[in-house]
């Protein structure tokens, strides 16, 4: 559902432009990019599901990856769910999503499945 990008956590370079969690976006061109407001943004943060970081003036930027889920988030909250129960679905989609992608690479890596 909400698919991320591997890589280092830290890319240097030309690899922040790949790497899913670099925060590049301000809050103004994420809401703009959303076709939402600021404080619905802000609302997602309040409600847990995205924690933007903050530049070294102390504003918000946000990945590419915080993006996604609060593009889904507001999907859920156009159709009429409540803020809160949207941040939990979406949550909870993610981590589901993870959770795939973790067991499709474990099995297709013999050495791990020799943990078991």
């Amino acid at each position: 559902m909400i698919p991320e990008q591997e890589g280092p956590a830290t890319p240097g370079g030309a690899d922040k432009f790949d790497d899913e969690h670099y925060p590049a976006y301000t809050m103004g061109r994420a809401a703009e990019m959303l076709g939402t407001t600021q404080g619905f943004l802000r609302s997602l943060g309040e409600a847990g599901l995205i924690t933007p970081q903050r530049s070294a003036g102390g504003h918000r930027r946000y990945s590419r990856h915080q993006l996604r889920l609060a593009g889904r988030a507001r999907e859920l909250v156009d159709q009429g769910t409540a803020i809160d129960a949207a941040c939990r679905i979406v949550s909870l989609e993610d981590q589901l999503y993870e959770a795939q992608r973790l067991n499709e690479t474990r099995g297709a890596d013999p050495e791990l499945n020799a943990l078991d």
